[in-house]
This record gives C-alpha cells, sequence and structure tokens, in this order.
C-alpha cells in the first residue's frame, strides 16, 4: 500500500505551507534525509526532507499550493511495490489539501450600531444617492445617522449635519485601499510577509512601546577590534566584526539587567533563566530572527561564529524549526546599511528588542573640555511597559555602554 508524504508541521504557529518548489521528479528514488521540497512556513522558507526510503511516485500538490498541515502532498511507493492503478481517484484528504486556500485573517468582532426602524427591517441603510455620495467623501458612518426624509430615509442633509459635527467617537476608521494603475506591479504577499504584516501591526498596537535612546563611544571597540584581528588573521580565523561585540554586550547586559529577559504573561511576568538571542537577519522574502540559545555561556568568538552559521544557513533556507523559535531577546543592526538611528518594533512574545545604527566620527568634547574627532553609534530600546520600566531600561543601557565602551570586560 503506498505512503503519503503529508505537510509537516515546521513551526509552533504554523497552520498551513505553501510548497514553493519539488526538488525531486516523479520517478526519483528518495533515501531518509534526501530534500523533497522548499516548505514556505509562516516564519521561513525551508527544505523539507524525506522520512522514508522509495520511489517518489506523484506529486498531489502544484508549486505555489497552499496545503494545511498534515493535507497530502506525493504518493511514495516502497521498493518493489506496484504504483496503483491508472484513474485511482486521490484521497479525499488530497485533494482537500490542493485545493485548499490559506484561511482569512482573523478579524476582531466589532459590536453591531444600534439600528433604526427602517434598518430593523430591511437589514440596510436607506438613503438617497447623494446623501451616499457626501458620506462616503466625508467618511461619515451612514449607520450612525438619523434620516429625516420621508420614512427616515437619509438625505444629503442629514450627512452634512453629521460630518460637521467632527469625528465619531469609537467609529471605525474608514480602510484605505490603494489603487494600481495600468503600469503598476501587484505582488502577491508570500507567507511569510503576511505573517510579518499581521504580527508586527499586532506589536505595534497592542504593546504599550516605549523607546530609549543613547549614544556610546564607539572608539575603544574599534580599537580592540583591530588588535584583535591582527592576532586572527595571523592564525587564519575569520574577522571579528561589530556586531560581534555587540551581541556579545547585548547578551552580557541582559545577565546583569534580568528584568529585560522577560515577557509578559497575562496574570505573571516570565523572566527567563538563559538568555536566547534572536538576530535579526534580512532573506529575499523578508526577515527571519534565528536563536542563539544559551548566549550567556558562550565566548565573543562562539557568538561570532554562531551568527554566521545561522544567517549563512538562513539564507540558504536551511534552518530548522528550534533555530528560530524561543528567543528572549532581540538584536537588530541596520548600521552596515548606514541608518544612524532608528527605533525598532519589538518581535512577541519578547519585551525588549535593540536597534544598532553606524559608527559615525562626529567632533565630540573629550574630558579636557577639547573638541576632538570622536566615533559614535546610536543604540535604541524598544521596550514592552508592562514588563519593563524606564528605570530599568535605563539601566540596562548603561551596563551596556560600560561594556560597549570598555570592550575588554566582554573578554572575561
Amino acid at each position: 500500500m503506498p505512503k503519503y508524504i503529508e505537510m509537516p508541521k515546521l513551526s509552533d504557529t504554523m497552520t498551513e505551507g505553501t510548497l514553493v518548489k519539488w526538488r525531486k521528479k516523479e520517478g526519483d528514488k528518495v533515501s531518509t534525509g534526501d530534500v523533497l521540497a522548499e516548505i514556505e512556513t509562516d516564519k521561513a522558507t525551508m527544505e523539507m526532507e524525506a522520512f522514508d526510503d522509495g520511489v517518489l511516485h506523484q506529486f498531489l500538490v502544484a508549486e505555489g499550493a497552499k496545503v494545511p498541515i498534515g493535507g497530502r502532498i506525493a504518493v511514495l511507493l516502497s521498493k518493489g511495490e506496484a504504483p496503483p492503478p491508472a484513474g485511482t481517484p486521490i484521497p479525499e484528504a488530497s485533494a482537500a489539501a490542493a485545493k485548499s486556500a490559506p484561511a482569512p485573517a482573523a478579524v476582531p468582532e466589532r459590536k453591531a450600531a444600534p439600528k433604526s426602524a427602517d434598518q430593523a427591517t430591511s437589514g440596510r441603510v436607506k438613503a438617497s444617492p447623494l446623501a451616499k455620495k457626501v458620506a462616503a467623501g466625508k467618511g461619515v458612518d451612514l449607520s450612525k445617522v438619523t434620516g429625516t426624509g420621508p420614512g427616515g430615509r437619509i438625505v444629503a442633509k442629514d450627512v452634512e449635519v453629521a460630518g460637521s459635527a467632527g469625528p465619531q467617537v469609537g467609529a471605525a476608521p474608514a480602510a484605505i485601499v490603494p489603487t494600481a494603475g495600468s503600469g503598476d506591479q501587484r505582488i502577491p504577499l508570500s507567507g511569510m510577509r503576511r505573517v510579518i504584516a499581521e504580527r508586527l501591526l499586532a506589536s505595534k498596537t497592542q504593546l504599550p512601546h516605549f523607546y530609549l535612546h543613547i549614544e556610546v563611544d564607539a572608539g575603544p571597540l574599534m580599537k580592540t577590534r583591530a588588535e584583535l584581528n591582527v592576532v586572527t588573521e595571523a592564525t587564519g580565523g575569520p574577522k571579528l566584526t561589530v556586531n560581534d561585540f555587540i551581541l556579545r554586550a547585548v547578551v552580557a547586559a541582559a545577565t546583569r539587567v534580568p528584568a529585560v529577559n522577560a515577557s509578559f504573561a497575562g496574570d505573571a511576568i516570565i523572566q527567563y533563566s538563559s538568555v536566547n538571542l534572536c538576530v535579526a537577519v534580512a532573506v529575499e522574502e523578508g526577515l527571519v530572527t534565528p536563536v542563539i540559545r544559551d548566549a550567556q555561556q558562550k565566548s565573543l568568538r562562539e557568538i561570532s561564529e554562531a551568527v554566521k552559521d545561522l544567517a549563512t544557513r538562513a539564507r540558504g533556507k536551511k534552518l530548522k524549526p528550534e533555530e528560530y523559535q524561543g528567543g528572549t531577546i532581540t538584536v537588530s543592526n541596520l548600521g552596515a546599511y548606514g541608518i544612524e538611528s532608528f527605533s525598532a518594533i519589538i518581535n512577541p512574545p519578547q519585551a525588549a528588542i535593540l536597534s544598532i545604527g553606524a559608527i559615525v566620527k562626529k567632533p565630540v568634547v573629550n574630558a579636557r573640555d577639547e573638541i576632538v574627532v570622536g566615533q559614535r553609534m546610536s543604540i535604541g530600546l524598544s521596550a514592552d511597559h508592562r514588563v519593563i520600566d524606564g528605570a530599568v531600561g535605563a539601566s540596562y543601557l548603561a551596563e551596556l555602554r560600560k561594556l560597549v565602551e570598555n570592550p575588554a570586560l566582554m573578554l572575561l
């Protein structure tokens, strides 16, 4: 009896996957561990491996199809097994998977506005064509307008009066939908981009963000980095980057101010014992945040090696599900792109994200009140105020400043 290859659950929040590309052909022999396809989840595009040996007899879904978890996507025959007779119908589960469409995004239930007598009986707002046109132009909700025309019909004058009263309290803003011209390109959202949009909107609207910024003296860090890289080059090892030092400092500061390494859990705050550091990595489809686990136990060199490995495999779509789950604090570094300062959006359920800017040469006043050329870096902290108070955030940034400006402390 043939085996069916099913859509696997590749992330903790995944409900469906998009079969981006088949990496094998029908009729190919496959062994356990062979890469069968590329699957786009809600977090990344990943390689799907075979869990059994056999012959890939038939694809049940085409490239680009969205398939729910557990949906059948291919038929696998065991060694020596005869294929099913021609015309054998696809099992019901597979047919449903092949035709499945992505579930619509959940929309918060909105309480209906009180209905007029006319609405209660007809189920719609009774208004003149001119009144509807005026309402559309003024952004007036006709369901909240009292009509003075015959039979309670809303006329243009009623809309004008309602519009002059100012914004309606509690009224939902009308959706702004862009229109595409003849030369414009409409690019469908990938699964990853759709989830990024949904989660960042939820983060920005549901988490009480507050922002703190500091400017640090990056001169000592740059000097220490240059000295260590001379030794590294002499031994044939890879160079340390500015980001490596920043990541090590972020982790060390989190161990000194553990309140930032936490999450809000409704009726409690979870303060994590390990610093699982998320590092934002730009990929073609969007942004992924692979995790360096137990980063507080890793040296500067180990963090450097870990982040290079994770970033390379993220861009090559070779991350495992567990490698981008369970982070406790995130770093987003746009310094390499020339961005001097920015405020990042928190990566839920974490309570803090660091935004790292470029190192800039500028005139500064030294301890002797002399104007000299300095190297300055802007660091921002975006924090969830339910978990982190302003004083805690300030204490954390003070520790981070101490480490960046005294990089020898990171080597201890």
